[in-house]
């Protein structure tokens, strides 16, 4: 098991080093800062100053030998737009995100687990066709939607949530309902597919006919062996989480790395764009280690 995390792992850092190179080049594309950044009736003279004090009037292979010098040094540069190092603004919008995140992450798991199950036991019920159904649709819906007719129904027509702010508890409330409904709908479907599976073998046969009863026999016995289909899959959508955040956090004004990222392409904040894509992969990679191991405890062949 070792040696495939180590395999994992280096190719975890090759993939990196390729997203690194990819964004860097692309974010060039996206404009001159120093258009943006002063004024309109800004001379030449001040453009080109702007663009000597931020290395962005060296040649690009040059700005990206520099970049990645200073980044085997953990200098991952300064913000344009807040004059601060990038490092300190990503960190600081993930203390929104990732709160965010495990809230949501947890809910989800929580609720699909108990929910496919069920369904599986009772395959081709009322309760097993509604949650089918419900499920079929939250994965179907696409978020940005899913957002957009939220605020509509719960801020403008009722008046109960508010659209926009992290203030109070209940501006979590939407953010949290919206990010929830894709990863719950997919991995309801995996754990009643899986579940489905393991309740038609041998053993379970064999703890019915011991007269295990009905919860001890899908929690205890059936669960565990169709947990690996379904860690792959919350694996994935833990990282849909941070993507699908870019979108969700922008709507609701909700401070954190997705809000951040769109800010900070749009204003040509290139050192943030490439720290928040750096920091969000490398939670991504660690996160796919972590469920490799997860494998390993659950299935000991892995482990060999």
């Amino acid at each position: 098991m070792t040696k495939m995390i180590g395999q994992r792992a280096i190719a975890s850092l090759l993939s990196l080093l390729g997203l690194m190179i990819l964004v860097f080049f692309l974010s060039r594309l996206t404009g001159d800062p120093a258009v943006l950044f002063l004024p309109i009736d800004a001379t030449e003279q001040m453009k080109e100053e702007f663009r000597a004090l931020h290395g962005l009037d060296r040649p690009i292979i040059e700005q990206f030998g520099a970049y990645v010098w200073d980044l085997l040094h953990l200098d991952f540069g300064d913000s344009l737009r807040k004059a601060r190092p990038a490092i300190d603004v990503v960190l600081e919008a993930y203390t929104w995100t990732l709160p965010l995140a495990l809230i949501t992450m947890a809910l989800v798991m929580v609720a699909a687990i108990v929910l496919g199950a069920l369904a599986a036991f009772k395959v081709g019920g009322f309760f097993d066709r509604l949650v089918s159904i419900v499920s079929l649709v939250g994965a179907s819906a696409p978020d940005f939607w899913i957002a957009i007719v939220a605020i509509v129904i719960f801020s403008i027509n009722f008046g109960w949530l508010p659209t926009s702010g992290v203030g109070t508890p209940l501006h979590w409330v939407l953010p949290i309902a919206v990010l929830f409904i894709r990863p719950f709908g997919l991995i309801v479907q995996v754990v009643r597919g899986s579940m489905l599976s393991a309740l038609g073998a041998a053993y379970v046969k064999t703890a019915r006919a011991k007269g295990v009863k009905n919860r001890p026999l899908i929690f205890v016995h059936t669960l565990r062996n169709a947990m690996l289909p379904v860690i792959t899959v919350m694996g994935d959508q833990a990282a849909a989480l941070l993507n699908g955040a870019v979108i969700v956090e922008t709507i609701f004004g909700f401070p954190g790395i997705g809000k951040l990222m769109i800010d900070s392409i749009l204003q040509r904040d290139f050192n943030v764009v490439l720290t928040a894509i750096m920091v969000t992969a490398i939670a991504i990679f660690i996160m796919n280690i972590l469920i490799d191991i997860a494998y390993g405890v659950l299935d000991p062949r892995i482990r060999q």
